[in-house]
This record gives C-alpha cells, structure tokens and sequence, in this order.
C-alpha cells in the first residue's frame, strides 16, 4: 500500500520501522510485542511498546494467557509521551509494528499525526478504516 514515494522516503521508512521493531523487543508482553516511533521533520520525538503502567508488574497476561485490560498499546505510549513534554504529534508520522485497533486510531487522529506506517495489519481493519476515513496517510511495508 505504498503510494507515489520517492526512493529516499522508502529508505527512510524502511529504517524507521527496523527501529520500531527493535523498540517492540523491550515489551515484556508474550504474546504481541509491538514497538512504535513518532518522527517529526525527520527527528525522533517519541517511542513505545505495549505493555503496563508505571508502577505495575511487568507482567501483560494473566493466569489465563489473556492480556491485561490495563496494558497500554504502543503508539498510546508514544502518544503520552509527546503530551508530556514541550513536543507535539501535530503533523507528525507514526511507525509501527502492528496497524492500530480502533481505540488507538482515535489517539492518533486526535493528536494530530498525520501519516502512519505500519507492517503488520490487525486482525480487525476498524482502526485503519477510521484513521483512513479521518484523512490520516496510511502506509504498509509487509517485508520489513
């Protein structure tokens, strides 16, 4: 799903994403590890993985191998982190490993990001339908 880019912006991409599954293997969670950048004027002014609260046990899934409902999602935990400090999301690019569910999708649209590029696509494509309708720019790159 990759729209009229030039080769430079596919490198980039390419590299932005390769980090953002470097940044998905510091999630202690088991079954999904997901990793997301939020790059702006080429400068990295955010990153997440999914997983638990400040404060909580590194710990995803319960007994029942159910992931907690309090586990946050990446691009949330990137997202956070922007609103916390002196930076914005406005008009910036999300990088992450898993398209986002239709919960996040809000965040993003919200904050302002206006492009997202994503690898894998979620089970359930409500969040992409959203971000898409919301006129947010949707790139995938399968092969990374």
């Amino acid at each position: 799903m990759t729209q009229n880019l030039t080769k430079k912006q596919v490198k980039y991409d390419t590299a932005y994403l390769r980090m953002a599954y470097e940044w998905a293997k510091l999630s202690y969670c088991e079954r999904k590890q997901v990793g997301a950048l939020i790059v702006k004027d080429r400068m990295i002014i955010s990153d997440g993985f999914n997983g638990t609260p400040s404060g909580f046990e590194n710990c995803c899934e319960d007994e029942l191998n159910q992931t907690k409902w309090y586990v946050l999602h990446a691009e949330a935990n990137a997202i956070l982190k922007v609103a916390a400090s002196t930076q914005s999301c406005k008009d910036a690019t999300l990088y992450i490993t898993l398209s986002p569910c239709k919960e996040c999708s809000k965040l993003i649209h919200q904050s302002g990001i206006k492009r997202v590029v994503y690898a894998k696509a979620y089970t359930d494509t409500s969040g992409l339908d959203f971000l898409k309708e919301a006129g947010v720019e949707l790139t995938q790159y399968q092969d990374v």
